[in-house]
């Protein structure tokens, strides 16, 4: 069997991937939007976690800049690159607060990386979950 029908999904896992991905950038871009219109509990939460009232909306920008990146397809793994590095920039923040949800954003790039790698073949392609063997003959 060649290598490409290897990475190909199954119907059930593209439409997993697919659920995924979607429900996580609504997700973040709820985040991003109270962000950038500064709804009280962004505001809030941006003052508790010590960062000045003046950086909430281009903390919010990022952000949608990154889904804008992980939504379209042919830059997909270069959003999921770029949630990486802001959700890791969230883990640090909250480990640094002592916040007991610091494990969140983690939680929420690792669905990212789920996401697209049911709904990726060239992310499939790159990283195989498991080893391809080759027939002799």
């Amino acid at each position: 069997m060649p290598s490409s029908q290897n990475n190909e999904p199954s119907r059930k896992g593209l439409w997993t991937g697919r659920i995924i991905s979607v429900v996580l950038a609504l997700l973040l871009f709820l985040d991003a939007a109270i962000k950038i219109i500064k709804l009280a509990p962004a505001v809030e939460g941006t003052t508790r976690l010590g960062y000045p009232l003046a950086t909430l909306v281009p903390i919010g920008l990022t952000l949608l800049g990154c889904l804008v990146f992980y939504s379209i397809p042919r830059t997909s793994v270069l959003g999921a690159i770029l949630l990486t590095g802001y959700l890791g920039g969230a883990t640090a923040t909250q480990v640094r607060v002592q916040d007991p949800w610091f494990l969140m954003p983690v939680v929420l790039g690792a669905l990212a990386w789920l996401g697209l790698y049911l709904r990726d073949e060239r992310l499939r392609s790159l990283i195989p979950l498991r080893a391809t063997t080759t027939q002799s003959s």
